[in-house]
């Protein structure tokens, strides 16, 4: 699965990722004490949607005249809407960190690292006066170290490489969890990790619980069967320390968020714990 993020945007995995990710962050600001937002692979922030081209057809589009009952998916649609508004582009779509921003507080702050130079200076133009928010050129796995534990002994990190290479990505996710973990083991914690193949993904699951030594939280969705060979099958997010009722909302808007994109070729979705 070679990665160009501007070809992949706004498809099936991103909304599955941003609506989750918008509902953590929603938790997080229920309590008043600020947070660290930390992104380990953050791209450029702001991408154009091509109506003939890309994989959007399998995400946002198909969500376009659709009403949700639930709060997470009414909350993420509105934050697409406002931010096509602001940019005067019915086709732009924003990435996790421009997402992220927009929900800062005051209180809160962001750090937001990525690898290609090029991408993090498009990124700090689409950052443009979010003054809560900084882009840092990096490899996001050893700048976990730097940011590890933040000083408002609250944070929400998102790991997500773009699993380039699968193998020593996973990995390295695997470390950098784990590396996380040990470093502030009170933050919620979450990374993202395509579907490919059922059996790599549970032998995977097994080795991060096995390494966090507490439970984990898991939300898949998948519009293949998990182990076809389509390329990429489905959507996947392991998450450390969820926030209250976190788990309990995930079942309502991920199974509404399945029926919305179902494609009809053996998909599904499921959560749960990893132990």
């Amino acid at each position: 699965m070679k990665y160009l993020h501007s070809y992949h945007a706004g498809n099936f995995a991103d909304v599955h990722k941003h609506v989750a990710l918008l509902a953590l962050l929603a938790a997080l600001k229920r309590k008043e004490k600020g947070f660290l937002y930390l992104e380990t692979h953050a791209g450029r922030g702001r991408y154009t949607l091509s109506p003939d081209s890309g994989e959007a057809r399998t995400g946002i589009e198909r969500l376009s005249d659709v009403r949700p009952r639930s709060a997470e998916l009414r909350a993420y649609l509105e934050r697409i809407s406002v931010f096509r508004k602001a940019q005067d582009d019915p086709h732009a779509y924003p990435g996790s960190p421009l997402l992220a921003a927009g929900e800062l507080r005051p209180q809160d702050r962001a750090v937001l690292v990525e690898s290609q130079a090029s991408e993090a200076r498009a990124l700090s133009h689409a950052l443009e006066g979010m003054r809560r928010a900084r882009v840092e050129c990096g490899d996001g796995f050893d700048r976990l170290r730097a940011h590890l534990p933040p000083h408002e002994k609250r944070a929400l990190t998102l790991i997500d490489p773009p699993y380039e290479e699968t193998r020593q990505d996973f990995e390295r996710v695997m470390d950098a969890f784990d590396d996380a973990l040990r470093r502030f083991p009170t933050g919620v914690l979450a990374a993202w990790y395509p579907i490919k193949d059922a059996r790599d993904t549970a032998g995977w699951h097994a080795g991060l619980a096995k390494r966090a030594g507490k439970p984990l939280f898991m939300c898949e969705l998948w519009l293949y069967p998990p182990d076809s060979r389509v390329g990429l099958n489905g959507s996947g997010l392991v998450i450390a320390n969820p926030p209250y009722r976190f788990a309990e909302q995930v079942e309502e808007w991920l199974q509404e968020l399945h029926g919305y994109l179902d494609t009809g070729h053996g998909g599904g979705c499921r959560s749960g714990t990893l132990a």
